[in-house]
């Protein structure tokens, strides 16, 4: 059929060992699931209800490299985070059946300008501008399950320019992942090709235009961005 415009390419990220990609359908982010990032975002550390936000499949930067600072803020953030990459999906998952809807893992990171997102809640409105902008999903290859297992407890951290701001252990998180995939089900269908970030430690902080920025996950490997 003929189409009035050029199709999209489908964005795919890399799969670690391996030739083969993982193409992205839908990215979901859940906001504050660890406790002493929630306190220093000013929010109740405490077990409340886990809400989430999205991110266009197309913000992907597979591997890292080189990533252009966004317009319209003076104050992006870092926060390195666990994603989850689905191969199942579907509605009202069952937790015990969660895990079996993963692929794989990798490290992501969810840049944030930090300067819209507080005018945006101030105003109660949506995030979008703040979380969705271009390359605002940087994202190393995924791990097989067959590879790492799932990974539940381990150090997460990040670094500028040699200098660690933010390390955590995945044990820390509020919600498990078996938890969040149940949860995000009872509002969509889940589905393979799904990718979902899972919050991030302490330590969120500014970088500017020079900056380069490591992460990593024990038994994930690392990602690296330099911002341009």
């Amino acid at each position: 059929m003929e189409t009035v415009v050029p199709i999209p390419a489908l964005p795919t990220v890399p799969v670690h060992g391996a030739s083969a990609v993982f193409p992205v359908r839908r990215i979901y982010c859940i906001g504050r699931n660890y406790a002493d990032h929630a306190r220093e975002m000013g929010a109740d550390p405490n077990r409340e209800t886990p809400f989430f936000f999205g991110k266009p499949q197309d913000v992907v930067v597979p591997q890292g490299g080189k990533v252009a600072y966004p317009p319209a803020t003076s104050n992006l953030h870092h926060e390195v985070e666990l994603v989850v990459a689905l191969t199942r999906g579907g509605r009202d998952i069952p937790e015990a059946d969660a895990l079996a809807c993963i692929y794989g893992y990798a490290v992501g990171l969810d840049l944030t300008r930090r300067d819209l997102q507080a005018k945006a809640k101030d105003k109660g409105q949506p995030w979008d501008t703040a979380k969705g902008f271009d390359q605002s999903a940087p994202l190393s290859p995924i791990t097989p399950v067959a590879a790492c297992g799932h990974p539940d407890s381990g150090a997460i951290w990040l670094s500028v320019n040699g200098a660690e701001r933010q390390r955590g252990s995945l044990s820390q998180m509020i919600w498990s992942v078996p938890e969040i995939i149940a949860h995000i089900s009872k509002f969509v269908a889940l589905a393979p090709g799904d990718l979902i970030f899972t919050g991030t430690p302490a330590g969120v902080g500014p970088i500017v235009a020079g900056d380069r920025v490591r992460c990593g996950i024990d038994g994930l490997g690392e990602l690296e961005i330099l911002l341009v």
